[in-house]
C-alpha cells in the first residue's frame, strides 16, 4: 500500500480518533497530518501484524501524548469543552453547568475507561474499532463502556460537589 492510498483510506478514522482525544478540530487536523508524515517515514517497518488503522492510531496516540507533555496539561481545556451555542443566557448557564459536571465526572474515571467513552461518543468508533485501537477485544471495549456509563451515572447522581 502506498502513502496516498493509506491517507485516502484512513485519514478520517485517524482524525476522528484524535478529535475524540483532544476535542479540538485544529489540533486533530494538525496531528492527523503529522501522523501520516510519521507513517510514511516508517511505512517500510510496518509488518502487517495489526490493521493499518490500529498502527496509525497508535502513532497518533503517541503524538497526542507528546503534545500534552509539550502543553503541560492532561487534556482539553475546560473552556473548550464547555463552549455552548444555546440561545438565552439562562439556557447557556444551565448547559455550561451540566457540561462542567460531566467533564468533572469523566475526569474521575480510569484513563482507559475515559478513552473508551471518548472514542465511542466523540469519535463514533465501533466497539470492534475501539478494541483494535487499544489492543483489546471488542467485548472488553463493550464492557468498559457499559461500566463507564454506570460509573458516570453514579458519580453524577450521588457524588456531586
Amino acid at each position: 500500500m502506498n502513502g496516498g492510498d493509506l491517507y485516502e483510506r484512513y485519514a478520517q478514522k485517524v482524525y476522528r480518533y484524535l478529535f475524540a482525544l483532544c476535542g479540538r478540530p485544529d489540533t486533530a487536523e494538525e496531528l492527523t497530518q503529522e501522523t501520516f508524515c510519521r507513517a510514511l517515514e516508517g511505512l517500510g517497518s510496518f509488518r502487517g501484524e495489526c490493521a493499518p488503522s490500529t498502527w496509525l492510531c497508535a502513532i497518533a496516540k503517541r503524538l497526542w501524548y507528546r503534545e500534552l507533555g509539550r502543553r503541560g496539561r492532561a487534556g482539553p481545556l475546560e473552556e473548550e469543552l464547555l463552549a455552548g451555542e444555546e440561545s438565552g443566557p439562562q439556557q447557556q448557564a444551565e448547559t455550561r453547568e451540566e457540561r462542567l459536571g460531566l467533564y468533572r465526572a469523566l475526569q474521575k474515571l480510569a484513563p482507559e475507561t475515559r478513552e473508551v467513552i471518548y472514542l465511542r461518543l466523540a469519535g463514533e468508533f465501533s466497539f470492534r474499532e475501539i478494541g483494535e485501537i487499544l489492543g483489546r477485544s471488542e467485548v472488553w471495549a463493550r464492557v468498559r463502556f457499559y461500566r463507564g456509563k454506570e460509573e458516570l451515572t453514579r458519580i453524577m447522581g450521588g457524588d456531586r460537589e
